[in-house]
């Protein structure tokens, strides 16, 4: 077996082991025909108040510029899709599944250091960083050029038999591996997504205005939530899963087997007037260490009221992860 098939072998077996549900490994190189469809979307201010956006603009198309001599870009994804038994009622106000658990960012983070730590002891001296959704990098462009799905109607890359319920991360690294390819687009005709989507952030196939979204404005947006959006939420208060919720391919979700991600045991019997009473210790009970703590407890309330359609609360502050890419 040639190195490289070695090591690549190596690498998917190590990731399927640390809990990674897909590994796809491409070529790092300059992401041609991402960089129009990225300034266009920048040049149409679909960004809203996420101007991190607007920075690293080619840092965000070439890995080169991240890592000195990178040469692969290693794409891995992590299962959140939470049991039956643990998720929200649909009477309650929700927040979306990926944040049910542990913050993603520290339980990823964990495995790819060890995955990098033990290439380095498998193949030798490797360069190489790890990047979970905290730096300019196109983790679904990557995904996607690495065979792990397609980037669907919705903006989301969706695997086939398995959806769209999973975090992306990446290792990028000086070494030459094997390199996989992309797979066709499998959303066809279907645009439940863009019919399901409450607030028509879903402009086009495959374009979401970022400003319109509805985690966009219960998690990015700082000010006031804009009075035109009034009952439009539905009982989100924190991200929205809408339009993977009616995803055809989400029927293949399987739950995740890692613990880190489960959510407190309170959390799917809190009644919509348990939230509305929420006080700061039981948010820092429930959210000791979750992705919520991005919005804040002032921002939790200030959509928990907007929600409710109760008075306008203060426009939350910038959190201390506001340079992290957002979850939409």
């Amino acid at each position: 077996m040639l190195p490289t098939a070695h090591y690549t072998a190596f690498i998917k077996r190590r990731a399927a082991e640390l809990g990674f549900m897909y590994c796809g490994i491409s070529r790092a190189e300059f992401l041609e025909e991402e960089a129009p469809r990225l300034e266009n979307w920048l040049s149409r201010q679909m960004h809203g108040q996420m101007r991190y956006m607007e920075n690293h603009f080619d840092k965000r198309l070439d890995p080169r510029l991240l890592v000195d001599g990178a040469k692969s870009v290693i794409s891995l994804l992590l299962n959140y899709y939470p049991p039956e038994e643990t998720q929200q009622p649909d009477d309650t106000l929700r927040i979306s599944k990926y944040a049910y658990g542990r913050d993603y960012h520290f339980v990823i983070k964990d495995k790819l250091k060890t995955l990098l730590q033990d290439m380095q002891q498998e193949i030798g001296e490797i360069g190489g960083r790890c990047f979970v959704d905290s730096a300019p990098v196109l983790d679904k462009a990557w995904a996607k050029k690495s065979g792990l799905g397609w980037v669907g109607k919705n903006s989301n890359l969706i695997t086939p038999g398995v959806g769209s319920f999973y975090f992306i991360a990446e290792l990028i690294v000086d070494v030459e591996l094997d390199y996989d390819g992309p797979i066709k687009d499998y959303c066809g005709t279907c645009r439940k997504c863009l019919d399901a989507c409450p607030t028509q952030a879903i402009t086009e196939p495959y374009v979401v205005d970022g400003s319109k979204c509805i985690s966009y404005f219960t998690i990015e947006l700082k000010d006031q939530i804009p009075t035109q959006v009034q009952g439009q939420f539905g009982n989100w208060v924190f991200g929205c899963d809408i339009c993977q919720d009616v995803c055809p391919w989400n029927r293949f979700a399987r739950p995740h087997q890692e613990p880190q991600f489960n959510p407190h045991p309170s959390l799917k019997d809190l009644t919509p007037g348990d939230w509305r009473e929420i006080t700061h210790e039981l948010f820092s009970e429930l959210f000791r260490q979750s992705a919520v703590k991005r919005t804040g407890y002032a921002g939790l309330q200030r959509n928990i009221r907007f929600v409710l359609g109760e008075e306008a609360a203060p426009a939350t502050t910038a959190s201390d992860s506001a340079t992290d890419e957002p979850r939409m």
